[in-house]
């Protein structure tokens, strides 16, 4: 019997002691190693299974406006006027928030989730101590529910945006668009009452309306139907959120069926300066802070607080807008940005959305800003850009306003049921639906009735019904509501709001055309021809071609034509004309060596305001040929752009072309313009020799 000898590596004692360190650290990184890569390694799972995720959600928005093109595609292919392309966006929502709320569950494990944690308070950053190691989490909100509600509510969350996303992202190119494709002929013309609906009106809509529900809030305090707290600030925060107008379907509809001019102008210049002013007066009465213990008591000096931070506020963001406007045409006026239009779309875009960021970085409202803006690139800046770029902007803006409009929509009907805090309380959404009707209802009929005590072109019964109608919320309403859900009160807001933005597109904004029938409004009328004379006044009044040219109009109409469109763009007459002869060289170093060859003539629609009434007239430059009923004509070649005296237009001249008809059409520096209606004989046909050949003496004088 035998075996086999093995020999061991033996270590003397006296020599292994110095090595047990060094074995230890030894151990101990590879243990660690081994930890940091399995932590690495899971990590990087779960950043691909978040990115997988998040790209799933996208691509559902995608989807839904996809879906949403096509159909509108169809209605337009079969003229189908009942629903709007906004109110199908917000079906499609709908569908797809029920099958992500009731009919997909995510299978995930709750082996590795903590479901108990002892802390009296929910901070927004968490640091947790494990082992040495600090682990950042963040808080995403309440979880309503155990076991696999949790994972369903996870996936809700996902879909669900911030509230940062709507004001940063999506609203910009809305408001921004809305102001670059103001008809200003229009808008101008009916200047005075637009303010009033917009600014009175909207503050007479947010009081009534606050007014209302807290009448209704203090009696669900008395039945006990009321779960939080809500005070008097919050009726009229949310009065002032539910009257910012967006009646995107019924302009819509107005604008295919060629509806009365005058009251697509109302109703599109109170909803866009409307959405201005209810963001302001809303964060304005955020602002509202009495002195003392209780922050919702009345109190005369934080009242007139919050009316100064409303003015300070609109009248910056005012400011910011056109100051960046009148940037970007100094820019485009004095670089030669025009020989790279693709340079100079860039360069469009990007100070036009600077804007709104600009603004709301500095404390302003972005939405304020970003509107005149718009309307300050449209006066001036566009004269000024190629037309490559010209045509470039006015489409990728109505491109961006189609897509972000139509993905709020849908947005909104997704959040129905992705939404984890709604609050429906029926009496609440009884009163709020009570009081919005009640709050348009104020704002439409006294003002419309004031208004017609100094108007001559009267605002119609039959105008004042449809405008009524027409009070549909949206995207503004949404977007204002869905920023701030923290608390109960704001969170039984933003429920009943989306209940308002639903009926109001369905229902009102589908019995637009209907509408229209019962209340005898003209349509096929040609905005550049205003052949709508009889709509006002139940049909018994012709239309007075002079409208509102009061003085203050006037006399801004001087200024802008003979300084502020010489400064700033192409056009007009040189300031080397307009200003002092002490001011000569200023003016020549302002003047480009375009305005002396654009002398006289007037680009796109910048003689939106220049309106004639008794004749006919076709301006070559210099050369005017006037044609009167009988068709006799007369040429007059005498320059009206200055007066002897360097100054503007004479008086007499501009009240007469401040008082002229409607029916312009300009082609590339030609101005023809048609008379709207003859006081005693029916309007008849003038139809126009050619120009005669202007005379060689002065090429630049007369060159068409």
């Amino acid at each position: 019997m035998g075996f086999t000898s093995r020999r061991f590596l033996s270590l003397k004692p006296s020599r292994a002691l110095p090595l047990l360190p060094f074995l230890f650290t030894l151990l101990l990184v590879g243990s660690q190693g081994d930890g940091n890569a399995m932590d690495n390694v899971a990590t990087e799972r779960l950043a691909e299974e978040s990115h997988r995720q998040d790209s799933a959600n996208l691509l559902i928005f995608i989807m839904l406006l996809t879906l949403t093109i096509l159909t509108i595609w169809l209605f337009k292919h079969r003229r189908f006027r009942f629903l709007h392309e906004t109110g199908l966006a917000m079906i499609y929502g709908l569908l797809v928030g029920v099958i992500l709320r009731f009919g997909v569950h995510v299978p995930q494990s709750m082996s590795n989730a903590t479901l108990s944690c002892a802390v009296n308070a929910s901070p927004a950053t968490l640091l947790v101590n494990v082992s040495g190691r600090f682990y950042e989490y963040t808080l995403k909100g309440e979880v309503r529910g155990k076991g696999h509600q949790v994972q369903d509510d996870e996936m809700l969350r996902k879909v669900t945006f911030d509230p940062e996303v709507f004001f940063n992202i999506l609203l910009p190119p809305i408001i921004f668009h809305a102001g670059y494709s103001l008809k200003r002929r229009h808008f101008f013309r009916n200047i005075g009452s637009i303010l009033a609906y917009a600014f009175m009106g909207t503050v007479v809509s947010c009081f009534v309306i606050g007014l209302i529900m807290y009448g209704f809030v203090s009696f669900m305090k008395v039945v006990g139907q009321l779960g939080g707290d809500f005070f008097f600030t919050d009726c009229l925060f949310f009065g002032a959120i539910v009257s910012a107008t967006d009646p995107v379907t019924v302009l819509a509809i107005f604008n295919e069926l060629k509806v009365d001019v005058d009251l697509y102008a109302l109703l599109f210049g109170e909803s866009v300066l409307n959405d201005a002013v209810a963001i302001v007066l809303s964060s304005s009465i955020v602002a509202y802070q009495p002195a003392g213990d209780n922050s919702h008591s009345f109190e005369a000096m934080a009242l007139l607080k919050s009316f100064g931070i409303f003015l300070g506020v609109f009248s910056g963001s005012f400011a910011l807008g056109v100051a960046t406007g009148v940037m970007t045409a100094f820019v485009t006026k004095f670089t030669k940005l025009r020989d790279f239009p693709l340079l100079e779309t860039a360069l469009f875009f990007l100070m036009s959305w600077s804007t709104f960021l600009l603004a709301e970085a500095c404390g302003f409202t972005g939405v304020v800003a970003v509107l005149f803006c718009g309307i300050t690139q449209a006066h001036y800046t566009f004269n000024n850009l190629s037309p490559e770029s010209q045509d470039r902007t006015k489409q990728l803006f109505e491109l961006l306003n189609f897509l972000a409009e139509n993905f709020i929509f849908s947005y909104m009907g997704l959040t129905l049921f992705s939404f984890q805090s709604h609050v429906f309380n029926p009496l609440f959404i009884i009163g709020a639906f009570l009081a919005v009707f009640l709050g348009r209802a104020a704002n439409i009929y006294p003002l419309s009735f004031l208004l017609n005590l100094g108007r001559k072109n009267k605002i119609g019964s039959n105008f004042q019904h449809v405008m009524m109608f027409a009070g549909l919320r949206g995207a503004m309403t949404f977007a204002l509501s869905i920023r701030d859900t923290a608390t109960y009160a704001r969170q039984m807001m933003f429920s009943t709001t989306l209940l308002i933005v639903f009926f109001t597109v369905w229902i009102c904004g589908g019995g637009t055309t209907p509408m229209l029938s019962f209340m005898s409004i003209p349509v096929g009328v040609d905005s550049d021809q205003d052949s709508s004379s009889t709509a006002v006044l139940d049909g018994s009044q012709r239309r007075n071609t002079k409208h509102e040219s009061a003085w203050p109009f006037r006399i801004w109409y001087n200024f802008d034509r003979n300084y502020l469109k010489p400064l700033l763009t192409h056009s007009g007459p040189p300031l080397t004309a307009t200003l002092p002869g002490c001011c000569g060289p200023l003016a020549r170093c302002l003047t480009s060596p375009q305005a002396y060859e654009n002398e006289g003539q007037l680009h796109d629609d910048d003689s939106d305001f220049i309106l004639n009434d008794a004749n006919v007239s076709s301006m070559y430059a210099d050369v005017t040929v006037t044609t009167d009923a009988s068709g006799s004509r007369t040429i007059n070649r005498k320059r009206s752009s200055t007066a002897s005296t360097g100054g503007g237009p004479s008086d007499e001249g501009l009240d007469h072309e401040l008082s002229l008809a409607e029916h312009e059409v300009a082609i590339r520096g030609t101005r023809l313009v048609l008379p709207m209606d003859d006081p005693v004989e029916p309007p008849t046909t003038v139809t126009l020799p050619p120009p005669p050949s202007p005379p060689h003496s002065d090429p630049r004088r007369h060159r068409l």
